[in-house]
């Protein structure tokens, strides 16, 4: 047995490095008179595809899926025309950065260099020229890629959300994990990203409704990925979804604000706080790098049409339940129900509410929010809530 164990680890030592999940480990960004270049350092020459987007503009680079190794602090910002930065998992076999440019701006040139005597790994090498808007439209279309192509985006979760079967007549509860990917949203005060933070609840959620077996149960999304916000409403709808529920965490500049709340679909907002929440939260594409394009602006402004004033009521209804369980079991916000144009609560016909869970910028609050307990309290009370809106509206 013992030459055998041994056996093995010689095998898994001696294993290509080109088995290995590429990781990247440092990046720069180097302002020139007539440029500025961006630059990553990987472990391995990596396959990429490289192109440009505008309204805002940025610049999207794919690569496989990688070992991101850079720490915050490394992360270059705000130098020459790269406002920012974002990168993280697109999609299952792909990672992303997404770099926010102040300027249009054409591929000038796009390389690989290989280690030599002063560095140790192999670079990405991009160097970005401003042009005119005019001139960038010409271009728009360009993508550089490499000889070697990307592999091929693996499915999340199949093309759609199941339907619901006929024989299956329990109410269908769609519970959406806010962010992913390469979007992390907000971060709390210890450094953990929402995105993970409102995953967890998520499951939380589900196990508990599941384990009732009164409900039947989709995720939008049950692993770290973009789900585009259209997608997000889709799945809700492909799914048969009787309830639509949002889950997000907060962030204030003032660290006293604490507290939960809830927010349903209007053509106007609550209040400055509510519209601002919106307007944050329906950038999620824009962060991810998403071709927004030819596409119909109902992501920052849609008009309600009949059909879906209805939905709207029964969101409110199911929001006022949940405001009154949420209460018992946590801290809310003073006016707890709120309303803005939320594009991911825009569907038409499943009533859909977006619930903070609470402020990542108050210590005490994330402290909380991160722990086991108060998770399982939180989704206690949403489970209360809909039991309670299904016993008026079964």
């Amino acid at each position: 047995m013992k030459r055998l164990v041994v056996f093995l680890f010689c095998l898994v030592a001696a294993a290509p490095a080109s088995l290995a999940k590429p990781s990247v480990t440092a990046a720069r960004v180097g302002p020139h008179p007539d440029m500025t270049r961006f630059v990553l350092e990987l472990s391995q020459a990596p396959a990429f595809e490289i192109f440009t987007l505008q309204d805002p503009y940025r610049v999207v680079i794919d690569l496989p899926e990688v070992d991101w190794r850079i720490p915050p602090e490394g992360v270059p910002r705000g130098k020459g025309v790269i406002e920012d930065l974002r990168f993280g998992l697109f999609q299952p076999g792909r990672s992303r950065v997404v770099l926010d440019v102040k300027t249009p701006v054409k591929l000038r040139k796009v390389q690989i260099l290989r280690p030599d005597g002063k560095y140790a790994t192999h670079r990405l090498v991009i160097d970005l020229q401003t042009v005119s808007r005019s001139a960038f439209r010409t271009k728009n279309s360009r993508k550089i890629v490499s000889r070697a192509p990307l592999p091929a985006i693996q499915a999340v979760a199949g093309p759609s959300a199941p339907g619901k079967p006929p024989s299956d007549r329990r109410p269908t509860v769609v519970i959406d994990a806010g962010h992913g990917g390469v979007d992390p949203g907000a971060t709390g005060v210890s450094g953990v990203a929402e995105k993970d933070l409102v995953l967890q609840y998520a499951r939380e959620l589900r196990r508990q409704l599941l384990a009732g077996g009164r409900y039947r149960v989709v995720m939008t999304r049950d692993s770290d990925v973009v789900l585009p916000l259209r997608r997000r409403v889709a799945r809700g709808e492909e799914a048969g979804g009787d309830l639509f529920i949002s889950l997000h965490a907060n962030i204030n500049k003032s660290r006293r604000v604490r507290g939960a709340s809830v927010y349903t679909l209007s053509e106007t907002a609550s209040d400055a706080e509510a519209e601002a929440l919106a307007a944050k939260e329906n950038k999620a594409d824009v962060l991810s790098g998403v071709n927004l394009d030819g596409q119909s602006p109902d992501v920052s402004m849609i008009l309600i049409d009949l059909a879906q004033r209805e939905t709207m009521n029964l969101s409110k209804n199911f929001a006022n339940t949940m405001v009154g369980e949420l209460g018992k079991s946590t801290r809310v916000l003073n006016n707890t129900h709120r309303y803005a144009g939320f594009a991911v609560l825009k569907s038409p016909t499943v009533p859909s509410v977006l619930v903070e869970v609470g402020y990542m910028s108050n210590r005490k609050e994330e402290k909380l929010l991160r722990s086991r307990a108060h998770r399982k309290k939180i989704s206690s009370a949403i489970v209360r809530a809909i039991d309670n809106y299904f016993k008026s509206h079964g």
